[in-house]
C-alpha cells in the first residue's frame, strides 16, 4: 500500500490557527467527546442488557451507537492531541489508516440511517408482517452487509490515496486526514481519482439518502391514512421529523463536501462543514434517536436504580 513518495509524515493544521484559543477548544471538544462516548455508551449498554429492547429498532440503534463512538474517536482523538501539541504531525501510515476508518465508519452510518428509516416504514406500514420480515436473522444480515460494504468502500479510497505521489508540501489544511485535502497536496493529474471519489462516495451517499427520503415519505403517507387519533399522529410525525432532521444534518455536509466540483472547494469551508458531520450530528444522535424514546428512558432509569 506504500507509494513512491518522499513524504513520511503530514502536518495537520487543525481547526483554527490562533494558538491562544487551542486550550479553550481542547476543553470544548473534550467535553463534547465525553458526551458522545457517555451518551452512546449508555444506550449501547441498555440495548444489550435489557431484554425488552431486543427488537430490530433497538438492534439498529445499538449499531448506530457503536458507530458513533468509533467515528468520533477516529477524528476527535487526534484533534484533541494536536490542540496541546506544537508539532502536529501524523505519520503517512497513520494518515492513511485514519482516512480508511473515517470513510469506513462514515459510509456505514449513511447506509445504517437508511436501514433504520426502512425499519420504521415496515413497523408502521406493515405491522402484521413486521416480525416475519424483520426477523433477527435478516436484521443481522442487513447490518453485516452494510458494515462490509462500508469497509470495502473505504479500502478502495485508502489504496487509491496511498498510491498518490506527494512531492511538495506536507501540510494538511484540516483537523484529520481526508481524501480531498490529500488530493490538494498530490503531484500530477488527480482528475481520475477525484472522479472516482465523487462517483463512488456520491453513489453510496445519494443512494442511501434517497432510500431514507422514500422510506420517511411512505411512512408519513401511511400515518395520515391509517392513524385516526390526532395525538398518535402528532407523536409519530414528531418522531419522524426529529429523525429526518438528523439525516439532513448528516447528509447535507457530506454531499456538499464530496460531490461539489473541486474548483468550488475551500479548505476553511470544508473544515467548518466537517465539524457538522463529525461532531454535531454525533452529539444529536443519542438525544434524538433514543433519549426521546420512552422505552429507552425507562430502561435507563431501571439501570440507574439497580446501580444505586
Amino acid at each position: 500500500m506504500l507509494n513512491q513518495t518522499s513524504v513520511t509524515e503530514f502536518l495537520l493544521l487543525g481547526v483554527i490557527d490562533i494558538q491562544e484559543l487551542q486550550p479553550v477548544l481542547f476543553v470544548v471538544f473534550l467535553t463534547i467527546y465525553f458526551g458522545i462516548v457517555a451518551g452512546n455508551g449508555a444506550i449501547l449498554m441498555i440495548v444489550i442488557s435489557d431484554p425488552r429492547l431486543h427488537s430490530p429498532m433497538y438492534f439498529f440503534l445499538g449499531n448506530l451507537s457503536c458507530l458513533d463512538i468509533s467515528y468520533s474517536t477516529v477524528t476527535l482523538s487526534k484533534m484533541l492531541e494536536n490542540f496541546l501539541s506544537i508539532h502536529k504531525a501524523i505519520s503517512f501510515v497513520g494518515c492513511i489508516s485514519q482516512l480508511h476508518f473515517f470513510h469506513f465508519l462514515g459510509s456505514t452510518e449513511a447506509m445504517l440511517l437508511a436501514v433504520m428509516a426502512l425499519d420504521r416504514f415496515m413497523a408502521i406500514c406493515k405491522p402484521l408482517h413486521y416480525t416475519v420480515i424483520m426477523n433477527h436473522q435478516r436484521c443481522t444480515q442487513m447490518a453485516s452487509t452494510i458494515w462490509v460494504i462500508g469497509f470495502f468502500h473505504a479500502l478502495l479510497h485508502s489504496i487509491m490515496t496511498s498510491h498518490l505521489n506527494f512531492c511538495g508540501s506536507n501540510q494538511i489544511h484540516h483537523f484529520f486526514c481526508d481524501i480531498k485535502p490529500l488530493l490538494e497536496l498530490a503531484c500530477g493529474n488527480t482528475d481520475l481519482k477525484q472522479w472516482l471519489l465523487n462517483t463512488v462516495t456520491g453513489t453510496i451517499a445519494m443512494g442511501s439518502f434517497l432510500l431514507t427520503i422514500l422510506s420517511y415519505f411512505y411512512t408519513i403517507t401511511c400515518l395520515f391514512f391509517k392513524t385516526y387519533s390526532c395525538r398518535m399522529l402528532h407523536r409519530a410525525l414528531s418522531t419522524c421529523a426529529s429523525h429526518f432532521m438528523v439525516v439532513i444534518l448528516f447528509y447535507a455536509p457530506v454531499v456538499f463536501t464530496y460531490i461539489r466540483p473541486a474548483s468550488d472547494s475551500s479548505m476553511d469551508q470544508d473544515r467548518v462543514i466537517a465539524i457538522m458531520y463529525t461532531v454535531v450530528t454525533l452529539v444529536l444522535n443519542p438525544l434524538i434517536y433514543t433519549l426521546r424514546n420512552k422505552k429507552v428512558k425507562k430502561a435507563l432509569i431501571r439501570v440507574i436504580r439497580r446501580k444505586l
